[in-house]
């Protein structure tokens, strides 16, 4: 997958740009009265108020949960996003007039209607994307959508921090004076939803015909059937809940921190400045950009599910350090890693939702995404404003999240546990590989495939098993099978143990996996090449097809030579370079083939791929 063929897509640009200043409008009215509760308050005052303004911007994902997975069902998602544009023009408009006339709880109240105007417009944005790139770019779009409003959001914490600051000129007393200060900065709200308008008036309708001219039944609505209904849609495919109950625990983590880290810094750390304290936090949105490009990365072939668990472990540990610090440098730093590992959670369960879920119900499915997200998140402030009032202070509270991140850690580890160990491999191998694969479009996707090919190396089953997201069933030596703390992942990953001396069972075994449709592979010398050539193929695999309706994938390996995993060393050494490896996989093979016509194909698919 090429990023320039990606970012060709028609109309591709044009959204992301919208998906920025929908997410950088919305978030600078929230950091402008946000900074003004930083100025006017303290203490316990300033967390409740800030925990309240959050959880204004939540509460319409709740109670829109079903005309809003309706409406992106029902109308294309287009034109929901260019009225939803419209209808914030209108309500930046108002924020601008609360601003100039002093009205604080006014401006206070119009969160609420500016995330309702989000909250319509979430499930026909996210919707938008596999509509846009289709199947094959879904990670990419995911990973660039992340990114784009995490630099929104960055962008706007920022922006407006620093606008804000700047216009806090001569002195103020009140909520109000600061009001009056600000007061020019609606009108970049408003700009900024009259441009966002104007770009998504172009977006290009992907779909047609709307096939489904279902109606709203407002009685419905207000009864909770809509609900009742559309939760029992969202809860059908387990997978789908799963991946939105996990995304909810981390959505409430994070609202939680930065509900209290404003506090935090204050008081403990005794910094005062809003534009440091907001821009510390939009480091993490930094992070959010790195990890979610690199989630994407590691998405390149299938998405990588075992990322969510890494990035779980990796917030949790940086919760249980932060209330230890007393410097804002590094605190600064832990943001930017919780940003990274935040992406590892994001991109893959969102790229999961939208993969498993039937188009037809696509919008309604991210609209109880939502829901239930907003849910946890609302519940999570409330339970911050209640333990706030009664004294819990923000190193608690940063405790208790710790604690929460554990557990959600434990959940997806245990969920994706075979997804995450991969994971972590693919990473480690990163560092040190430049892996390049060529014919991974002949491997079939639902048809029992046996693997065979060259071994050069110790890591040779890692660099095959990275791009195919069917699980490989290995044929593997006895002996390293049972070695003591190698066995039980050998085990997990339902290898098959084969002797030199009986390999009758294992050949049987390998046959029965073939026949429940799994892919096998097995390394046809038997052994790592100790001399860089190719010995000849053992005769064994010709028992496993015998009779059977398989093909056979022919793999060429090529680059391992020299390196440290390899047995022979007359290959080239890259000490401070990343190794460039080359896969080479042959189109399907009748299971007939003998074992050095087999050899000598794998000896000449290289040469085929450079023909």
């Amino acid at each position: 997958m090429k990023n320039e063929k990606f970012f060709a897509i028609a109309g591709l640009i044009n959204y992301l740009v919208v998906v920025f200043l929908n997410a950088f409008t919305d978030l600078g009215h929230k950091i402008l009265i946000q900074n003004t509760i930083f100025k006017i308050y303290d203490g316990q005052t300033q967390i409740i108020l800030t925990a309240i303004i959050n959880a204004l911007i939540l509460l319409p994902f709740i109670l829109v949960f079903s005309p809003s997975g309706f409406l992106a069902d029902r109308f294309a998602k287009t034109s929901i996003m260019k009225y939803s544009a419209l209808f914030a023009i209108v309500i930046t408009l108002g924020i601008t007039f609360a601003y100039y006339h002093g009205m604080f709880y006014f401006a206070f109240g119009m969160t609420f209607l500016l995330a309702l105007q989000s909250a319509i417009y979430a499930p026909a944005k996210y919707g938008y994307i596999k509509e846009l790139v289709g199947d094959k770019f879904i990670s990419s779009g995911n990973g660039a959508v992340q990114a784009v409003t995490t630099v929104a959001i960055l962008g706007g914490i920022i922006f407006y921090s620093a606008l804000f600051e700047n216009s806090l000129v001569g002195e103020y007393h009140t909520k109000e004076d600061v009001l009056y200060m600000i007061a020019p900065l609606g009108w970049f709200l408003v700009g900024g939803s009259v441009l966002e308008w104007f770009l998504a008036s172009r977006l290009p309708n992907k779909l047609q015909e709307v096939k489904h001219k279902k109606v709203f039944n407002l009685k419905r609505y207000i009864s909770g059937f809509y609900l009742r209904k559309n939760l029992l849609m969202v809860s059908r495919k387990k997978e789908i809940l799963f991946a939105i109950l996990a995304l909810s625990i981390f959505w409430s983590i994070s609202q939680v921190v930065l509900a209290v880290f404003g506090e935090y810094a204050k008081n403990t750390l005794g910094v005062g400045n809003a534009l440091l304290v907001q821009g510390v936090m939009a480091l993490a949105g930094i992070g959010i950009v790195f990890g979610s490009i690199l989630a994407a990365k590691l998405s390149k072939y299938f998405v990588h599910l075992g990322l969510s668990s890494i990035g779980a472990f990796g917030i949790a540990i940086l919760l249980v350090i932060l209330p230890f610090l007393d410097s804002m440098e590094i605190v600064a730093v832990l943001f930017l890693l919780f940003g990274v590992f935040s992406g590892f959670i994001l991109v893959p369960l969102n790229a999961h939702i939208q993969e498993v879920a039937p188009h037809v119900h696509l919008g309604t499915i991210l609209a109880g995404n939502n829901f239930i997200q907003n849910i946890f998140m609302f519940t999570f402030l409330v339970l911050t404003v209640v333990f706030a009032y009664y004294g819990l202070d923000a190193q608690l509270l940063l405790y208790t999240m710790a604690v929460v991140a554990l557990f959600l850690a434990f959940l997806l580890l245990r969920r994706y546990f075979v997804e995450s160990i991969w994971s972590f491999l693919e990473i480690l191998l990163t560092l040190r590989y430049k892996v390049n694969y060529y014919g991974l479009e002949n491997i079939p996707q639902n048809q029992a495939v046996l693997l065979v090919g060259n071994h050069v190396s110790w890591l040779d089953w890692l660099l095959l098993q990275l791009p195919i997201q069917r699980r490989i069933n290995y044929l593997i030596n006895k002996e390293v099978y049972n070695w003591k703390w190698f066995h039980p992942f050998a085990k997990k990953a339902q290898t098959i143990p084969v002797s030199p001396k009986a390999s009758k069972e294992a050949l049987k075994e390998a046959t029965k996996r073939l026949q429940q449709q799994k892919v096998v592979a097995l390394f046809g010398e038997g052994g790592i090449t100790p001399d860089c050539e190719i010995k000849p193929f053992k005769k064994g695999y010709e028992h496993i097809v015998a009779g059977q309706n398989i093909v056979i994938i022919a793999f060429y390996i090529e680059g391992m030579f020299g390196s440290l995993f390899s047995i022979c060393k007359n290959g080239k050494k890259f000490p401070f370079l990343k190794r460039k490896v080359n896969i080479y996989f042959s189109k399907p093979l009748p299971a007939t083939i003998k074992a050095e016509d087999l050899r000598k194909k794998v000896l000449d698919l290289k040469g085929e791929y450079e023909a």
